[in-house]
């Protein structure tokens, strides 16, 4: 399994919005892409910051969401809120428990 982790930096009056976004509309896209096995969106809504962390079956998988466009276009839901560029890792996921 793949770990995609999207770091963000959004205006920390505008968190619950950003939550909102992704629980309302992220999730329900990702639930329907090929290998998508869990996301978790982590905020520390004093500063802004966020990290969202998607599980996926595979890296070719996790990939095919990059490449299709599909990535881009869940990340452009949070444009007007971010005051930072996102900025994006992947990890193989070792251990799960």
């Amino acid at each position: 399994m793949y770990a995609r982790i999207t770091h963000v930096q959004t205006q920390p009056d505008k968190m619950d919005e950003a939550v909102s976004i992704y629980r309302d509309s992220v999730v329900a896209a990702l639930k329907v892409q090929k290998g998508y096995r869990a996301s978790y969106m982590l905020s520390d809504r004093a500063t802004g910051k966020g990290m969202a962390v998607t599980i996926w079956e595979s890296l070719e998988d996790m990939q095919a969401s990059e490449s299709s466009g599909f990535y881009n276009e869940q990340v452009g839901k949070f444009a007007p809120l971010l005051t930072a560029p996102p900025v994006r890792e992947v990890y193989e996921v070792s251990v799960q428990a």
